[in-house]
């Protein structure tokens, strides 16, 4: 009889009880808007911020209402202006190149490699084309920092780092979003911490913390900010930065508090079930795992493998046979976004020319969530049954 796996890709663990009890006390005190304090009260939002500032290394942390939020505010705090080129990963989410389009400025997407990060020889050609490079670290893969930023260094290129899938993660001793002038995350619910919805930006540039405080929505309350920047700096901005509200709740802040003291430990949690996956899938014939780089120390979150040069067909129905199993897999292949799941050309806002070595990576990369719901054994199942379905189908054809 064939195994098959019964649990849920979109289960998430439950929110922690120091952090039910933190919501509980903001609700019963009513106060969830982060400018409403109550004497010398320091509300859980500029807290969380504080933290986070800490946990990254950053000088200043700002807490917003998603990630989406947080890109574009980066965008526009480093002086990124209606009619601008940004470049930006062809392999990323939908988000990403929204951002630059909310802002009024264009996508220009570079490609991606076989190691599911941005084509480094593509962004040096294209590096003098813009100003800006919006980085996807997109499923958790960083490419190589260094080289990155020696490429965008020399050409004058300022980077943004979405890190919605790095949270925790590192490129050497460096934490994912220290290497540009800003770093983006995600508290969706999806991501490593969360609160249904959230954002955090971080940087240790005073002058785009200011304009982003501005951003979001801070009126002249800026002063109740403990991860911002001195007030004479916001004298210089404050009058000529628009308001465009985006703040963080202390709801959602109470809750993020506790998960982010235990970000650590659930680092490990998923990369065991990474571990577990990744050694179900390797040498499965026609199947290509990521190989991680030494330097990178990632969050397993999620994890991807390529049909390299398969018909969509065959993929298609790997899927499919998965699926019969209780195996949700995604595809980056497909010619319309489903679900999550987008391509650089589903955009139609962007200008998207012939790209045909990304789309031949894009049209083999599948992917899976690892929710920290599944245990160990959970995930060496679910690779067995990976591994004996794309085996058949491999097979067959």
């Amino acid at each position: 009889m064939q195994e098959r796996f019964t649990g849920s890709f979109t289960q998430q663990e439950p929110i922690p009880e120091a952090g039910i009890e933190a919501a509980v006390r903001v609700l019963r005190h009513g106060r969830l808007h982060r400018y409403n304090l109550a004497g010398e009260e320091i509300g859980e939002t500029a807290l969380l911020e504080q933290e986070f500032a800490a946990f990254t290394g950053a000088r200043y942390c700002l807490a917003v209402a998603s990630g989406g939020y947080a890109m574009a505010t980066a965008l526009r705090a480093v002086g990124v202006v209606p009619g601008d080129r940004v470049l930006t990963n062809a392999f990323t989410l939908a988000p990403v190149p929204g951002a630059i389009a909310a802002v009024g400025a264009l996508p220009v997407f570079v490609g991606v490699t076989e190691a599911l990060t941005i084509d480094l020889d593509d962004l040096a050609r294209q590096a003098g084309d813009a100003d800006v490079l919006l980085l996807s670290h997109m499923r958790g893969h960083i490419c190589d920092m260094d080289r990155l930023m020696a490429i965008c260094n020399a050409a004058g290129v300022r980077v943004i780092e979405d890190c919605a899938h790095t949270m925790g993660a590192h490129w050497g001793n460096v934490a994912s979003g220290r290497h540009g002038v800003v770093g983006c995350y995600s508290c969706q619910t999806y991501k490593h911490v969360n609160s249904g919805e959230g954002g955090l930006l971080i940087t240790d540039d005073a002058v785009v913390a200011a304009r982003a405080v501005m951003l979001s929505g801070s009126y002249m309350l800026y002063e109740r900010h403990i991860a911002a920047p001195e007030a004479e700096v916001f004298e210089r901005v404050k009058y000529d930065t628009p308001n465009i509200s985006g703040r963080m709740d202390n709801l959602r802040a109470a809750i993020l508090r506790p998960q982010l003291a235990a970000l650590p430990r659930q680092v490990e949690r998923w990369n065991e079930r990474y571990g577990a996956l990744e050694r179900g899938l390797r040498g499965t014939p026609g199947l290509s795992v990521i190989e991680r780089p030494e330097n990178e120390a990632f969050v397993g979150s999620s994890i991807q493998f390529l049909l390299l040069d398969w018909e969509a067909a065959a993929v298609g129905e790997v899927l499919r046979r998965c699926a019969a199993r209780g195996v949700e897999l995604k595809w980056f292949g497909g010619v319309e976004p489903v679900g999550f799941t987008s391509r650089y050309d589903s955009w139609r806002y962007a200008d998207a020319p012939a790209m045909p070595q990304t789309d031949r990576i894009l049209a083999s990369i599948v992917d899976m969530r690892v929710p920290l719901t599944f245990s160990p054994r959970d995930c060496a199942l679910i690779a067995r049954i990976i591994r004996a379905e794309v085996g058949a189908v491999h097979q067959a054809v």
